[in-house]
């Protein structure tokens, strides 16, 4: 009983926005940029290759892209790839109920309007919602939310079929892929983000690639080249922008020489790194199974994930007893969001919170967005850390769940 006692007391003391330090060979790389100061990626001197550029190369190769653009943010790699497939002022675009406010964002800012497509339980984008809609647009912008990735195999012959271009926000998986392919390799562009809560960190950031040598040679003028596109490495040839050059406003998004040499080392490293995500995320999975009343996000096996974030669902709880949940949380140290508050608190929201984007109910998501309950995974946690806070969340889940049931 004493045990018992004891574990249901702890509090945990660490924190759930604290990443890791920059590597010192980042640290260093980009004092080498400050000290010689052409910080701007077409600002080289003579037989000098940009940091921008070499990182395009070598993100590029690490996915098995013909061409690769770093830009200022996960947000403005997706308003351009939306750009650079056509999308204008009332074009409508298919995307996911249950993403981040970046993503409708992005359709809004070209002028286009979402259509919201439903969410599973698994947490991924409904494929039957998504076969019924498929015929009001003619762009997927595809958000592998949270990490969680569908069948993609299903879903492009969906589109390919339909003459839906895919546009994916691979933001939450870097480095992740479905059945061996790459995330970001299944549309026409893959959107990345390097923000400080991303799988590489350069405080803000992003990459849009793609094998298309017409949409990648629009997203570079677009991105603000200028007449310096001959500068990129991981670009398509001086050919394919002999028109477009004359014909794409700048709309200037790129990234700088600083973040670049920031990131090339972290890039290096993300393999190991995924490693680290995913031994901390089933600690967590291990600790959370078989709790009443609480059910875990099974991973496919032809989902390659990499988890820098850990979801699980109260379903069909009410809204007081997950804000308990929550409110016990806290409490003891452990940070979790909810995604099914009537108000948009802190990244969360709904997509009814979104009133430039008006959508028509989705009671079936409505269901499960009530009940996903979100937590951020930063690899300054240890192994020992996620058992605690699976003990703690598994402690406070019961603890309400069986006041519920004696209630009733």
């Amino acid at each position: 009983m004493r045990r018992q006692t004891l574990t249901m007391t702890e509090i945990f003391k660490g924190s759930f926005t604290q990443q890791e330090p920059i590597p010192d060979e980042g640290i260093a790389a980009a004092t080498m940029v400050m000290q010689h100061g052409r910080l701007h990626r077409y600002n080289t001197a003579p037989g000098e290759l940009a940091e921008a550029a070499l990182l395009e190369e070598e993100f590029a190769q690490t996915v098995g892209s013909k061409y690769c653009l770093a830009v200022a943010s996960g947000g403005y790699a997706m308003t351009t790839a939306l750009r650079a497939c056509g999308v204008g002022h009332g074009d409508k675009v298919l995307t996911n109920a249950f993403t981040l406010a970046p993503v409708p964002g992005a359709i809004a800012a070209v002028g286009g309007v979402p259509i919201f497509v439903g969410v599973t339980e698994d947490l991924v984008i409904d494929l039957a919602d998504l076969a019924a809609k498929l015929d009001q647009a003619k762009i997927l912008l595809l958000s592998h939310m949270r990490g969680h990735i569908c069948d993609m195999k299903q879903l492009m012959a969906m589109c390919d079929a339909a003459g839906v271009t895919v546009i994916e926000d691979c933001a939450h998986t870097m480095g992740a892929a479905w059945d061996g392919v790459p995330s970001g390799r299944w549309g026409k562009f893959g959107c990345y983000s390097t923000q400080t809560y991303k799988h590489i960190n350069s405080g803000e950031g992003g990459f849009l690639i793609s094998d298309d040598a017409e949409g990648m040679a629009r997203a570079i003028m677009l991105s603000g080249s200028y007449m310096l596109f001959e500068k990129h490495r991981a670009a398509p040839p001086a050919t394919a922008f002999a028109q477009i050059k004359y014909e794409t406003p700048n709309i200037s998004g790129r990234m700088d020489n600083l973040r670049a040499a920031i990131l090339r080392p972290q890039l290096r490293n993300l393999k190991t790194q995924g490693e680290k995500w995913n031994a901390r995320y089933r600690v967590l999975e291990d600790g959370l199974r078989d709790v009443p009343g609480l059910r875990l996000i099974e991973r496919p096996a032809q989902e390659q994930f990499v988890a820098s974030s850990f979801q699980f669902l109260l379903l069909d709880w009410s809204s007081e007893a997950v804000a308990d949940v929550l409110g016990r949380c806290a409490a003891r140290g452990v940070e979790l969001k909810w995604f099914g508050g009537a108000e948009p608190t802190g990244f969360t929201s709904r997509y009814d919170s979104w009133r430039y984007a008006l959508s028509d109910p989705m009671p079936a998501s409505d269901r499960i967005l009530a009940g996903v309950i979100d937590m951020r995974l930063p690899l300054t946690f240890s192994l020992e850390d996620c058992a605690q806070i699976a003990r703690i969340i598994r402690g406070e889940v019961s603890a309400v769940y069986q006041g519920l049931a004696a209630a009733e």
